[in-house]
């Protein structure tokens, strides 16, 4: 049965403005798997992780992706975005370039260097060509030579004006989906246990966002020692599918 205009609650006749539709809209475009940044091609250290026994099923990869999402890059990359995007939201350029060079010193290894400034820059120029923007060249000009991932993120997201909450959390779903990936192929797991680990780290999701966007560049810290040792021995692991 078709329901009348006067039938449908006030949520559902108003809908959204256009300018959240264009927000969810871009943000689902920028941060799924299939715009083309490269991420599929990255383990984050996860490849050397399970080589080395630390994952071996579903469970142990969840207990490893909650830990670099809650206390290591996971975190401060999530700091990295919300610092960019208001510096950019506030043309100030200062503190624009201070974020962009302290997230590209903060990252511990050569691949996962290689891989945020990678993506970082990738995800600049297909949105940059993809979406005109007025001032988002300003921006990226003043954010100096590395722009790291989240900080392009931060920064793209500033310039289209779409709302720092939903780009955080839509950067760590993103984030935390293609971790899941790399894990599922190197375990190897299916697509329902890998359904499960993406659901059971929502709340962890929804934590670190909530303390990245109260957070500071003087709140900066991570305590994954491990994860940061499998990003460096990646580097010479002997068989490879991942960069990092």
């Amino acid at each position: 049965m078709l329901m009348t205009t006067s039938e449908l609650s006030p949520g559902e006749r108003s809908g959204m403005t256009a300018e959240e539709a264009a927000a969810l809209y871009r943000l689902m475009t920028w941060l799924s798997p299939s715009f083309p940044v490269g991420a599929f091609s990255y383990s984050s250290g996860v490849e050397w992780a399970v080589e080395a026994g630390d994952i071996t099923d579903a469970a142990s990869l969840r207990d490893w992706l909650a830990a670099m999402l809650t206390d290591g890059s996971g975190f401060c990359d999530s700091v990295f975005l919300a610092q960019a995007h208001r510096a950019a939201s506030a043309q100030d350029e200062a503190a624009l370039r201070e974020s962009a060079e302290l997230a590209a010193a903060f990252v511990p290894s050569r691949e996962r260097q290689l891989e945020t400034s990678t993506q970082g820059r990738a995800f600049i120029d297909i949105a940059r060509a993809a979406w005109a923007c007025d001032g988002i060249d300003a921006m990226v000009a003043a954010c100096g030579s590395a722009i790291v991932y989240p900080v392009a993120v931060g920064v793209v997201s500033a310039a289209h004006a779409v709302p720092l909450a939903p780009a955080m959390h839509a950067f760590l779903h993103a984030l935390v989906s293609n971790w899941i990936s790399a894990g599922a192929r190197l375990v190897p797991l299916g697509q329902t246990d890998s359904q499960r680990i993406l659901a059971s780290l929502e709340p962890d999701v929804v934590s670190t966002a909530k303390r990245a966007l109260a957070a500071a560049l003087d709140d900066l810290g991570s305590a994954t020692f491990r994860a940061d040792l499998a990003s460096l021995r990646h580097e010479t692991q002997y068989t490879r599918l991942f960069r990092s």
